[in-house]
């Protein structure tokens, strides 16, 4: 079990808490670059750790995150109009530039300076791959540029989405780097998901249901091995890199594409979802993305217009009993995002972890509750930087390979835990 007042730290990250000081550390995606497709386009409301503010790109290109609101009378400035330059509040005509830097007020003269002393709050947004990510702490102390994998290869090779998920982002996350559920959860998609149907490694995964965890500390967080039994006494070993503070990779399957997330907090009782695919030595084929457009995989399909999951709460997740007794799907949820997400949000907004009884297989749970702890505590305390920020930390594959008993995954996989260019995944 956790304490209440550790899971009061991991789980709130408004302004002025500890995890929200740490999140903010980091680059984090805040936005499909298709969200801002052109110069001139609509605004976007954008809520990140219980801060609303509002996105848009400009008549030159150029991104801009802040406030929503204006800072006359707090119209929110979603009913803004995007033209010349800025974002012109509808309500008096005050506009502003992508920087948040009032620029003009018509019923002041140009002349008094009233325009430069007024901006909102407004923090950096940057392309880096089909994700517009944004640093929301201090600029003194902004990391380099994000060097994700999935995000800095050629475009026919990624594909990225991202959903509302009605939870807070801790459960959500730790759902990202438990393997023991899939042997249950996810038995009836491995047979029959495109993304994922095929591989060897999904016979390990039914074939035992008791895995032996593992774990290991690295630079950036852990990675988390899960340990089946193969033919002539070897291991089936899927390793799970988890990345501080929320980025989560699932093992490879066969040639599929490889995929993991980031777990956004939009509050503390919702996030982001972020969920990509990516293949690192050759594009998708054309059957791989339209699987992951219809919500195939690591995915989901959508309420139209929004970044709702078609299958919510309100609708029970479109449950099929029919579909579970026949097999076909372990809970009768269809689609492994859903899956995930339907028993996550279940649990409630913030999951009570006083009640809570873990197990072996819980130990990477266990260990990223504590090195999370650990880090919060050191930035609030004395100023030290959480790992996961440099690029060095970010390098990271999850792999899936067949050992020896007597080859600890941590030396025989080492190199196939790191981005290697050019070098496909290390999958069974």
């Amino acid at each position: 079990m956790l304490r209440k007042e550790y899971n009061d730290l991991l789980t709130q990250t408004d302004p002025g808490t500890s995890m929200g000081d740490m999140f903010r550390q980091y680059w984090v995606p805040a936005l499909l670059a298709s969200e801002l497709a052109e110069n001139d386009c609509d605004p976007v409301r954008v809520k990140l750790l219980g801060e609303r503010l509002i996105a848009f790109r400009d008549t030159e290109g150029r991104y801009g995150l802040m406030d929503e609101f204006c800072a006359h009378r707090g119209v929110s400035l979603w009913f803004g109009r995007n033209e010349e330059g800025g974002l012109r509040c509808p309500y008096h005509g005050w506009k502003y530039d992508h920087t948040g830097q009032c620029i003009e007020v018509p019923s002041e003269s140009a002349e008094s300076g009233f325009c430069q002393k007024v901006k909102l709050r407004s923090y950096p947004l940057i392309k880096v791959g089909d994700v517009l990510w944004t640093h929301m702490g201090s600029e003194e102390n902004r990391p380099p540029e994000p060097a994700w994998e999935f995000a800095n290869l050629p475009p026919e090779q990624t594909y990225t989405s991202k959903r509302w998920q009605e939870c807070n982002w801790l459960q959500a996350m730790e759902g990202g780097i438990d393997s023991s559920h899939v042997s249950f959860l996810h038995s009836g998609s491995l047979k029959t998901d495109p993304l994922f149907k095929g591989a060897k490694g999904n016979q390990y995964n039914q074939n035992d249901k008791k895995p032996v965890f593992e774990v290991v500390e690295s630079d950036g967080g852990l990675y988390i091995g899960a340990r089946r039994m193969a033919e002539d006494d070897h291991y089936y070993w899927r390793i799970t890199p988890w990345v501080m503070p929320s980025f989560t990779m699932v093992p490879p399957r066969g040639d599929h594409p490889v995929h993991g997330h980031f777990w956004i907090p939009i509050d503390d009782e919702n996030c982001w979802a972020w969920s990509f695919d990516y293949h690192p030595t050759r594009a998708l084929t054309d059957k791989e993305r339209q699987a992951m457009i219809d919500g195939y995989g690591v995915h989901n399909q959508y309420v139209p217009g929004t970044f709702r999951p078609r299958q919510n709460k309100d609708n029970d997740y479109l449950m099929d009993r029919e579909a579970q007794r026949r097999g076909e799907t372990y809970s009768g949820i269809w689609g492994i995002a859903m899956q995930d997400a339907s028993l996550q949000e279940s649990m409630g907004p913030i999951v009570d972890r006083t009640k809570e009884n873990l197990v072996s297989t819980d130990n990477g749970i266990i260990m990223a509750r504590h090195r999370l702890r650990k880090a919060c505590e050191a930035l609030r305390d004395k100023g030290i930087q959480p790992p996961g920020l440099v690029p060095e930390h970010q390098q990271v594959r999850s792999a899936a390979r067949v050992l020896p008993p007597d080859q600890p995954f941590k030396d025989a996989m080492k190199d196939d835990l790191t981005v290697r260019p050019g070098v496909k995944q290390t999958s069974v």
